[in-house]
Order: C-alpha cells, then structure tokens, then sequence
C-alpha cells in the first residue's frame, strides 16, 4: 500500500519535468509570411512597376526609341518567365482585376481632364469613328475570319459564324489605355489626339453591347428580326444610360461640393468616390462605365473646382495622375506576366489572317468614313491626318479582358492566343514605329500656349459673333444651341451648384481672380513682399464663403481702385501670349503657375518687372483684403 501510495508523487514529478523540459522558449523572432503575403505581394508589384517607370525616364535613349509600355510588357514577360522557371504560379490579368480596379483611375483622369472645346467641336467625327467605325470592324473581321476558317488545310471547322462575329467584336475596339500610353509620348497635335482618344473613349459602348448580343447568340444559336432590333435598342440603352448614371453622379458631387468650405480635408475623396460609384452603378446595369466615368469627369469639374480651394485642386491632380500611372504600368506588366502564364492554343492561320485583316478593315473604315466625313467638316482630314488616325488603331487589355471573359475553352485559347498576338503587334510594332513615321511626315505637332485673357477675350467674341450670324441666317447651329446651354447653366445651374458670389461672378472677373492669385504667388516667391503675407493669406482663403447670407458680386459695385488694379493686372496679361509651356504628359504634369519652381535667370528678370510694376497701392489693398477676410471669419 506504501507502493501504491507512492506512486501518484512519483508520477507527478515526472509528468512536471517533461514539461519543463519539452517547454518552447519565449518567441523572440517568428517567421509567419502566409498572414502578409497578399498585400506583401501587391505592394510588390506596384513598387517594380515604379522602379520600371523611373529607369525609364532616366534613360533618355531607351525612352526616345522604345515606348514605355513596350519596356513595361517586356518587363511582364521577363518577371513571368522567371515565376514559371521557378515553378510558382503566376498571376494573371483577370476581367475582374482589370474591370473593377485597375481601368476605372486611367478613365477618370482621362475623363475629368478632357479638353471639352476640342471634343464637341470633334464629337461628330468621334461619333463617326468610334460607332461606324467599330460595327465596320467588327462584322468585316468577323465575317472575313469565318472564310478563312472554311479552309480545309485550316483546320478551322468547328468555328462558326457567331464565334468568329464574336471574336470580331474583342478584337476591333481602339484602346483608350494603349492610345493613351504611345500618342502623349509623341505630342501629336491635338485634333489627332482628340479624334483618336475620343473614339477609344466612345467605342467602349459598341463594344460591350456587341460582346453581350454575340455571346447570347452563339448560346442560343439562332438569331432572329427581332433580337438584331433589341440589339439596337440595347446600344441606346448602354451608351445613353451610363452617360446618364455618370451625370447623375456628377451633379451630386458638384452639389455636395457647395458645403465643403469648412472641411477641406474631405474635397478630394468627394470626388473620387463620387465618380468610382458612378462607374460601379452602370457596371450593376451591364451599361457602359467608361461613359458613366466620362460623363461625371466632365459634368463635375466646373462646378467643383469653382468651390474647392486650390490645394484640393493640387491634391486631387496629383493624386489622379499618379493613380492612372501607375494603374497603366500594372496593365503592362500584368499582360506580359499573363503571355507567359496562360495556355495557348497557336493555329498560324488564325493567328496572321487576324492581325492582317485587322489593319485592312482598319485603314478601309477610316478611308472610307472620311470621304464621308470631309463633305460636312470646315477642317478637312488630310491623308496624313486619315494615315496617323489609321495607325494609331491600337489594341491593348481590354480586348485582352474580355477575351478571358469567354466559356468554351477550345476557343477560348485560341482567340486568347490571337488577341494577343495583335495587342504585341500593334503596340510593339505600330507604338514604335509611329513617333518616326510622324517626323518623316513631318505631322504637325501639340505646342500649347499659355492662357492669356487676350485669348479669352478672342474666344468668347467669335463664339458670340458665330452666334449672332447664326440668329440672323435663321440657321440654328451648335452655336445657338450652345449660348443656350450657357445662358441655362448661368441662369440656374450655376446658383445651385457653386457657393456663395462666384455663382453669379462675370467671366472676366473670375479669370482675373486667378491672374491675381498667380501675380500674389510670383511676389512671395521672389521675395518682393516680405512683409505682405496677408496678400497670400487673402487669396488662399478666398475661397473660404462667409457663414451669412452671400452678397451678389455685380460690376458696378467695384470700387475705383478695384477697378483700376484689375486693369491693370489684366493689361498686362495681355501681352504673354508668345509664352510656351511644355506639352502635356502622363509623366511630366503640365506647368502649374502656383507650382512653378522658377529658375535663377526667370526669377530675376521677374523680380526687376515686379519692382518696377508693383506700385504702393498694393500694401493698401492687401490691407482691404486682410479686412473682407477677416470679416468673413
């Protein structure tokens, strides 16, 4: 009994000095890669994609010869080549990655920074090309393809004709992102730009409902009268219906804008998710959210950058630009990763008849559509212009996407396979052989001048004249229609949407508010006014709306000394019209007055004019304008 009362204490013992001696020490260090590898992985991506980008740039002869997204797709397909070496898997550009996340930022900063004059006076040659031209492309490849899969030696024939109308509809739509890409790194004069950018814009449309119908009928099998007529139907409904969505969101956002004046911090993310739910909401709807996008960009930015202070401004066009860059540089890389990573099926016949087929129907459409066009246009399309606008066809991911989108995997490779066979070709090919044949045309090229009210004032009074003309023809142009438009927003719009007096602000006065809020940044900035930062605390705030009820600005209610410093300011903005800016670039944003870090040589000669021009008044006046700001607080 002594034994076996024993043994429970012996047990005990031996049972503590295995714990103790199978005890883990404290983790100093643990390792534990799987809780962070997914967003490990894409901050990644995105820092190779800027490492990509800035090697780049900083090689002037590669950047000179090579677009950038050729290196960038090259540098998809040795980053692929690599993970399929190594055995991992690769990621692939999916519809959904693409679609969702990352076109939407390229299309908003496309959208809300489209040069508007240049794209109404062009809409009806954009319309032109980007429907016509898309249906032209479209039936001509698809039909065309379905004879050549009628070759026996083919072996093409199981292919049908909805299969092959289908494939026509993928691979015939422009590319805003690769058209994008290539023509801002060749500074191509704006009517070019515009036409050919416009129509990657607006064919997006045809190119969704095309995609839709030909899908539902190579299902079904059997197309009818009345399918082809809902077809149509359903263009209108998709191309309409995301214009009105993104309207929609547009207005909401300009509106929400009004009461921002006491919450800056807040302006920019307004904007951005008012447009990203713009283009989430026609998604829901199978409409078009590239349009949706566009059209809230465009309805959105007068209105709002009317109410917003102008670091929100700085902020928003920074981050934008950076956003789409980079969104831009990971479509590259992911389809180069996506060329190497996916099955193909490679059929020679296929595959050459479709990248030959489609520069014919492309040079034939724009041909063809412009002996059409020229008979209503003032500017006429001349064949160097009608050579650019049909090599700058370019095809890029979201053929691509939509290719990744198909059921039946037998030709799914295979039309994968060819898509992306004419993607390389036209950027590789047309991309870096357009800047040459470009100077070899001797093309002409974007020079932009910097605004000046002499310009403004130039404008306005043709479009008015052009106006009158046309009131007195009885002939009501886009003109008339346009005065309209104008007299409606000043009339109503206006005083909804903007805050306080700039709602009923003439023109001119608002254009001299911005050439005094640059005139006040050049005098801090070269040291004339040390001791007058109430002059930049006056305009900073002038956005800032008083908590009362808001006075009406009129042009008789301007004091003489007010008037006579606007004069002044606006007299000498008469005579800049011979300065150049840079051309636009994704790369390299435009010149900003307010951001501007001048040179050593600029900054002198322009401190010997200010002193020169700037009189004692201004001290007076900056005191005034402390006061009005002061008051408002």
């Amino acid at each position: 009994s002594s034994s076996d009362s024993s043994s429970p204490g012996v047990k005990d013992s031996h049972h503590q000095s295995n714990s103790t001696a199978h005890k883990k020490a404290f983790p100093v260090l643990s390792f534990n890669y799987d809780h962070v590898r997914k967003p490990f992985e894409i901050s990644l991506w995105i820092l190779l994609a800027l490492l990509m980008k800035l090697g780049f740039h900083i090689i002037p002869r590669v950047s000179n010869v090579v677009p950038e997204s050729c290196l960038l797709i090259f540098v998809g397909l040795l980053v692929g080549g690599i993970i399929k070496a190594i055995g991992e898997e690769a990621p692939i550009l999916d519809s959904k990655l693409f679609f969702l996340y990352l076109l939407p930022p390229i299309i908003l900063d496309a959208g809300y920074f489209l040069p508007i004059r240049a794209f109404t006076e062009n809409l009806g040659t954009i319309l032109m090309f980007a429907v016509v031209g898309t249906l032209w492309n479209a039936f001509f490849v698809g039909g065309m393809m379905y004879a050549v899969c009628q070759i026996k030696g083919a072996n093409l024939g199981e292919v049908d004709l909805l299969s092959c109308l289908l494939f026509g509809s993928i691979i015939s739509a422009v590319d805003p992102v690769a058209v994008l890409a290539v023509f801002e790194e060749i500074h191509i004069n704006e009517l070019l730009h515009i036409l050919v950018f416009g129509e990657s814009l607006l064919n997006d449309a045809v190119t969704v409902v095309l995609y839709h119908l030909f899908e539902e009928f190579s299902h079904a099998g059997t197309v009818t009268v009345v399918d082809a007529l809902l077809g149509v139907v359903c263009f209108f409904v998709v191309s309409l219906g995301g214009i009105l969505v993104g309207a929609i969101y547009g207005l909401l956002g300009a509106f929400t804008s009004r009461f921002t004046s006491h919450t800056r911090v807040i302006e920019p993310l307004f904007v951005f998710l008012y447009s990203y739910m713009a283009y989430l909401s026609a998604e829901v709807f199978h409409l078009s959210g590239i349009m949706s996008l566009i059209a809230c960009g465009v309805m959105m930015r007068p209105y709002v950058e009317a109410n917003i202070s102008h670091k929100s401004y700085t902020t928003m066009k920074y981050f934008l630009k950076m956003w789409s860059s980079v969104s831009e540089t990971l479509i590259f890389i992911f389809l180069g990763v996506s060329t190497v990573a996916g099955p193909h099926a490679w059929n020679w016949t296929f595959v050459i008849f479709t990248v030959i087929l489609c520069l014919i129907s492309r040079v034939l459409g724009v041909v063809g559509l412009t002996f059409i066009i020229n008979k209503f246009r003032i500017v006429k399309l001349t064949k160097k212009d009608q050579f650019i606008v049909a090599y700058g066809g370019l095809r890029g991911a979201i053929a691509f996407s939509l290719g990744f989108l198909l059921t039946k995997s037998e030709m799914k490779h295979m039309f994968l396979t060819a898509i992306i066979t004419v993607i390389f070709f036209t950027v590789f090919v047309q991309g870096m052989t357009i800047r040459p044949l470009v100077e070899l045309l001797a093309v002409k090229k974007k020079k932009e001048n910097k605004g000046s009210i002499n310009e403004e004032i130039h404008t306005q009074f043709l479009d008015h004249l052009l106006t009158g003309i046309e009131c007195i023809c009885g002939h009501y142009g886009h003109h008339h229609w346009k005065d309209k438009l104008n007299r409606f927003n000043k009339a109503y719009v206006k005083r909804w949407l903007i805050a306080g007096e700039r709602s009923t602000e003439p023109q001119l006065i608002s254009f001299y508010n911005k050439m005094e809020m640059k005139q006040a940044m050049m005098m801090v900035e070269s040291g004339i006014a040390p001791k007058l930062p109430t002059v930049v605390s006056s305009v900073s705030m002038s956005n800032i709306q008083p908590r009362g009820a808001a006075r009406r600005r009129a042009i008789p209610s301007i004091s003489k000394s007010r008037e006579e410093e606007i004069r002044k300011i606006l007299r000498s903005n008469l005579q800049k019209t011979r300065q150049r800016l840079r051309s636009y670039s994704r790369h390299d944003l435009l010149i900003d007055p307010f951001e501007d870090t001048l040179s050593e040589i600029r900054f002198r000669k322009q401190r010997v004019e200010m002193e020169r021009r700037v009189s004692p008044t201004v001290v007076l006046i900056a005191g005034v304008r402390t006061e009005e700001v002061n008051n408002l607080m």
